[in-house]
């Protein structure tokens, strides 16, 4: 970063989103191949993704002011993921140019939406404790702090032990991965689906998503937030002991590509806001429900006028 970089660092953020960036290479198929097979596909479609990318593209598209920290190749998806930022109206002075391609996610997507991704990490798993220390002026201007596992996870305890005070430590373990204790105590909240709860609870998973909540608060975060994808998601408050269910909208499912992200920053903005965990969530599932009824990663996510309004909640 430069000097003129730096000076937007004093600024206010409400979100500040600290992940990986990856170009998506899309190919829809009628069905997924089983080991040893092909399958034909549609024409590859390329798109800006990546957890940390998508994240900051829908938080800036609800009207967040939103930073991202990230590192991209001196490439063409590179250029393609800073635009892209850049559009949507996020900051991009943390985001760090060089030192590997920029990173991959081959994604094939079926005829009912749902999708498969491998991600080739590329210049996402060079994003260094080093490059988290160097953004102290970031950290210390934003409200909440958005990470994901996309990038090397001593970078992710970077991030815990560089929050500012006041400030809050949003987490998705995706792709699921052990996390530190220090870690695990900083987010609030956790915010898993149910594949990330059963790794991070191995046999003691339970049955249910309120035995999953329950159980994954007694690792040691201060909330949690399942995601269930059409029917909402569940909200475990440590303080409280509440585990409260947050129904979804009734959408129809063109392509679930990134909806956990636009779920996930719609939470973390307004949780900087100042919402309360629960409101938060409700606002957060209604954004997810939008972004799926439209094809790609970012192209999909709402802006503020385009979420369904909460009258709109069917029961759960």
């Amino acid at each position: 970063m430069n000097d003129s970089d730096r000076d937007h660092g004093q600024d206010r953020y409400d979100l500040l989103v600290v992940g990986s960036a990856n170009a998506d290479l899309v190919v829809g198929v009628e069905r997924r191949p089983a080991a040893g097979e092909t399958v034909l596909g549609s024409d590859l479609a390329v798109h800006p993704g990546g957890k940390g990318g998508n994240q900051a593209v829908a938080a800036a598209r609800l009207g967040a002011r939103t930073a991202l920290l990230a590192r991209v190749g001196d490439d063409a998806h590179g250029r393609l993921l800073l635009e892209s930022q850049r559009a949507a109206g996020v900051e991009t002075a943390g985001v760090l140019v060089g030192g590997a391609p920029t990173g991959v996610a081959l994604i094939t997507v079926d005829p009912s939406g749902d999708n498969s991704i491998v991600v080739s990490p590329g210049a996402n798993a060079r994003l260094s404790p080093e490059d988290i220390r160097a953004a102290g002026a970031l950290f210390g201007a934003a409200r909440v702090v958005s990470v994901q596992l996309e990038i090397p996870l001593e970078t992710v305890a970077e991030v815990a032990g560089a929050m500012s005070p006041g400030s809050r430590l949003v987490l998705n373990p995706s792709p699921p991965a052990p996390l530190p204790g220090h870690v695990l105590g900083a987010c609030d909240p956790l915010v898993v689906n149910e594949h990330e709860a059963r790794y991070m609870l191995g046999e003691s998973a339970g049955s249910t998503p309120r035995e999953w909540a329950r159980a994954l608060l007694a690792l040691g975060p201060r909330s949690v937030v399942v995601t269930l994808g059409a029917a909402g998601a569940l909200v475990a408050d440590g303080r409280t002991g509440d585990v409260v269910p947050v129904p979804s909208p009734k959408a129809e499912a063109v392509d679930t590509t990134g909806a956990g992200d636009a779920f996930t920053a719609a939470l973390a903005w307004r949780l900087g806001l100042g919402e309360e965990l629960t409101m938060a969530a409700a606002f957060a599932v209604r954004v997810g429900a939008a972004a799926v009824t439209r094809r790609g990663a970012q192209e999909s996510f709402p802006t503020a006028d385009e979420v369904p309004a909460a009258a709109e909640v069917a029961a759960p």
